[in-house]
C-alpha cells in the first residue's frame, strides 16, 4: 500500500494471510473491514480466519523451525540475518510509519520517533544471540554438568492495535535471535503494516514460515492460535479479561506464557519536584497515543500542599494540546482506534460525573474541520478523584487522566496500590532516598522516577497481578525462548553396582 504525505483518499486493498512467505486467500469469504480512525473511511479488507487458516500456519512455522533453512542455521548466520533485518527495516522507515498512522491514527510525529527506535530491538538480541554461553554447573563429585539450550519452538502472538508494530518487534526480535518461529495475530483494526513488515523481511531473506501472519478477529482467530494444540509459547498483549482467556487456552497444552494486560499507572508527584516539570510529564504521560496504551499516566495522586497548583495548570496545558488530522506536522493528538473506543471513553467522563469527580477539561468528542467522521475526543481530566470512583479504579485507555491529593508518603503509596493492576508507576521527587523508598514499595513491574514511557530493548518490561505475567526485553525474555537441558557427565571410573553392596553406599543420586 502506497501512503501518500497527507492522504486524502485511497485505494482500498484486499488482504490474505501471510503464510509461507506471501500473502494466501483466507476466511470463509465474510471480510473485516479496516478502517482509517481519522476519518473512519474503509482503507482495507481482511478474511476473519479459520480454524483451518491458523492450522495452516502453524504447520507451516513447524516445518520452518524443523528445516534446515532456519533451523538448521547456526548462531552467527542467524545473527547477521538478523541485522540485516534491522537494515531493512530502517530503509523501510518513511513507509512504515506513514502506513501506521493512517492504520491507527498517532500523529506522524509521535509514530516517526517511535518506529525509528525499532531496529535497535533486532540489533541487541542478535547481539545477546552471538554472546549468550551455557553453563558449567559445579556439583559434589567427579562429574561434568552442564547445560544445553534449545529453542522452544512456535510463538503465538496476538498483538494489540495501540502500538501495532512496537509491540510486534519486542517479541519478534527474540524470536529471530533466539531461532524460533512465529505466527502473529494481530489486531483487527491494524494489520497493515505487520503484513508490510512481514513482506520486507521475507524480501531481505527471512526464510518461508518462520513470520507467519494469520488476519481476525481476536474472539474467533486470536482464541483458536492461543487453543493450537502445536504452539510453544503464547505472547499476548491486551485486555486483561482477553488475557485470562487465552492463557487458560495455552496452559492446557503447557505453553510458556507472556502476557502484558491492563493498567492503571499511579502518577505519584510529591511537593519537592518542579510543578511545571510534573505538569508537563503529566500531559506527555496521560495524552500520549491519544491515551491508548497500558501505561497511560492515568491517576495522578499529588501530595496536597501542590494540589490547587498542579490542577490549575495540568488544566491549563491540557487545553492547548492540538487534535487534528495525524498527517499535519502540527498535530500533538490523534484520534482513538474506533468509534466503540470513542463512546467507551465518553461513556467513563460520564461515571466520572455521576460519582461526583470535577470535570477540568475535555469529556466529549472532538470536532476536528473535514474529518466529520473520525473518532476524536477532548482530552479529559477529572480532579478531587476518590479511590472508590470508577475512574481511579479501571482502565479507560484514552486520553482520560484523574487527579487525587494525597497527605503523606504512606498515603501516597496506599493510593497507589489500591488497584488490581501493578504494570507501571512513576514518582516525581528530588528526594533520592525517598525515591527509592516508594519505588521498592509501590506495586509495580516498571517504576519510572522523574520520567515516563521510557522503555529499553535491555530493560525488562512487564507487570504482575492483573497487568500479566512474564517479561519482555532484556536477558529475562531471551531466556524464556529456550528449553534447558541439563547434561552430567561422571568423569570418574569407579565401578558401580548398587545392588551387591547396597547397605555401604551413602547416596541414591
Amino acid at each position: 500500500m502506497n501512503v501518500p504525505s497527507k492522504p486524502a483518499s485511497i485505494d482500498v486493498e484486499t488482504h490474505g494471510n501471510f503464510i509461507d512467505g506471501r500473502e494466501v486467500e483466507a476466511g470463509d469469504g465474510a471480510m473485516l473491514d479496516v478502517r482509517n480512525p481519522a476519518t473512519g473511511d474503509v482503507i482495507a479488507r481482511i478474511p476473519n480466519s479459520t480454524a483451518e487458516d491458523i492450522d495452516r500456519a502453524m504447520k507451516s512455522a513447524r516445518a520452518a523451525f524443523d528445516g534446515k533453512a532456519w533451523g538448521g542455521m547456526d548462531t552467527r548466520a542467524r545473527a547477521r540475518l538478523v541485522n540485516k533485518l534491522a537494515d531493512a527495516f530502517e530503509a523501510n522507515l518513511d513507509s512504515l510509519y506513514r502506513l501506521e498512522t493512517l492504520n491507527n491514527g498517532r500523529p506522524v510525529n509521535e509514530t516517526r520517533a517511535q518506529l525509528s527506535r525499532l531496529p535497535d530491538f533486532f540489533r541487541y538480541f542478535a547481539g545477546l544471540a552471538l554472546s549468550r554461553r551455557d553453563s558449567v554447573i559445579p556439583v559434589e563429585g567427579a562429574y561434568l554438568n552442564y547445560t544445553l539450550r534449545t529453542p522452544i519452538g512456535i510463538v503465538a502472538n496476538c498483538t494489540p492495535f495501540n502500538h501495532p508494530l512496537m509491540i510486534l518487534c519486542k517479541s519478534l526480535a527474540v524470536v529471530l535471535a533466539t531461532g524460533c518461529v512465529t505466527v502473529v495475530k494481530p489486531s483487527e483494526y491494524t494489520p497493515l503494516t505487520t503484513l508490510k513488515l512481514a513482506q520486507i523481511f521475507t524480501e531481505a531473506g527471512l526464510p518461508p514460515g518462520v513470520f507467519n501472519i494469520v488476519l481476525g478477529l481476536g474472539p474467533s482467530a486470536g482464541k483458536m492460535l492461543a487453543e493450537h494444540g502445536d504452539i510453544n509459547k503464547l505472547v499476548l498483549t491486551g485486555g486483561t479479561e482477553a488475557g485470562r482467556i487465552a492463557g487458560s487456552a495455552a496452559a492446557k497444552v503447557f505453553a510458556h506464557q507472556t502476557m502484558e494486560l491492563g493498567g492503571k499507572t499511579p502518577v505519584m508527584v510529591f511537593d519537592d519536584f518542579d510543578v511545571d516539570r510534573a505538569v508537563n510529564y503529566a500531559a506527555f504521560g496521560a495524552f500520549i497515543g491519544a491515551g491508548q496504551t497500558c501505561v497511560c499516566a492515568s491517576r495522578h495522586i499529588v501530595q496536597a500542599s501542590i494540589y490547587d497548583e498542579f490542577v490549575e495548570k495540568l488544566q491549563a496545558k491540557t487545553r492547548t494540546i492540538r487534535v487534528g488530522d495525524p498527517f499535519d506536522p502540527s498535530t500533538q493528538m490523534g484520534p482513538v482506534i474506533s468509534a466503540k473506543q470513542r463512546d467507551r471513553v465518553l461513556a467513563y467522563a460520564g461515571y466520572g460525573h455521576a460519582d461526583g469527580a470535577r470535570l477540568l477539561t475535555g469529556g466529549v468528542a472532538a470536532k476536528v474541520p473535514g474529518h466529520d467522521n473520525g473518532y476524536f475526543v477532548e482530552p479529559t481530566v477529572f480532579a478531587d478523584v476518590k479511590s472508590d470512583m470508577r475512574i481511579f479504579q479501571e482502565e479507560v485507555f484514552g486520553p482520560f487522566t484523574s487527579v487525587t491529593p494525597f497527605k503523606d508518603e504512606a498515603d501516597a503509596l496506599r493510593l497507589a496500590n489500591d488497584s488490581p493492576f501493578g504494570l507501571a508507576a512513576a514518582i516525581r521527587t528530588r528526594d533520592v532516598a525517598r525515591a527509592h523508598r516508594v519505588a521498592a514499595a509501590v506495586k509495580a513491574g516498571i517504576v519510572w522516577i522523574n520520567d515516563h514511557h521510557r522503555l529499553d530493548p535491555a530493560s525488562p518490561w512487564g507487570g504482575v497481578d492483573d497487568s500479566g505475567i512474564g517479561r519482555e526485553c532484556g536477558t529475562e525474555s531471551f531466556d524464556d525462548h529456550f528449553n534447558t537441558k541439563s547434561v552430567m557427565v561422571a568423569t570418574h571410573e569407579q565401578p558401580f553396582d548398587w545392588y551387591r553392596d547396597t547397605a555401604n553406599q551413602k547416596r541414591l543420586n
